[in-house]
């Protein structure tokens, strides 16, 4: 039962590293990009990214109960413990930083029910999208917050992954 968790597990926490790690690649390519290209491909990832995101919580309550089930004098319950602090980490630095802008990205798409309730509320109007200056500071602060959730989940996945396998 234990390695059907851990391996259940490690494909959620893979997905969700995957988003998040593809987001900090595209950052030096979007760069070149001007205001209006940038803004017009924010609107791309959903709903894609936003139902694939969904293995991040998954993979959050996975870990729990992985560290729920690992005996508590092993390494791989200290390895699953600050696994799941890391995941923690990287979930906090969405709702703290990324979500915020996503909103403001997302502000004059058409989103079907699903995203209007998770993107929705608070999101700013359409006559509200940001001013060059104000642009360039929240693609900065967009791009980072992938960077800084991209180093969180690839370090939680090496300690889930060692845990594993020990």
């Amino acid at each position: 039962m234990l390695v059907v968790l851990q391996v259940l597990t490690l494909t959620l926490v893979a997905i969700a590293v995957g988003l998040v790690v593809a987001h900090s690649l595209e950052w030096p390519g979007k760069l070149r990009l001007t205001r209006e290209q940038y803004l017009a491909t924010q609107q791309i990832y959903y709903p894609g990214f936003t139902w694939a995101g969904m293995a991040e919580p998954l993979g959050l309550l996975l870990t729990f109960l992985l560290v729920l089930l690992t005996p508590l004098a092993t390494p791989a319950f200290w390895l699953d413990a600050a696994g799941l602090i890391l995941l923690l980490a990287m979930h906090g630095a969405y709702w703290l930083l990324t979500h915020p802008i996503n909103r403001v990205w997302l502000a004059d798409a058409e989103l079907g029910s699903a995203g209007a309730g998770f993107f929705g509320s608070g999101r700013s109007p359409p006559d509200s999208l940001p001013a060059e200056r104000d642009w360039r500071r929240l693609r900065h602060r967009w791009e980072l917050s992938h960077a800084i959730r991209a180093g969180f989940g690839l370090c939680a996945m090496v300690l889930l992954l060692t845990a594993t396998a020990i």
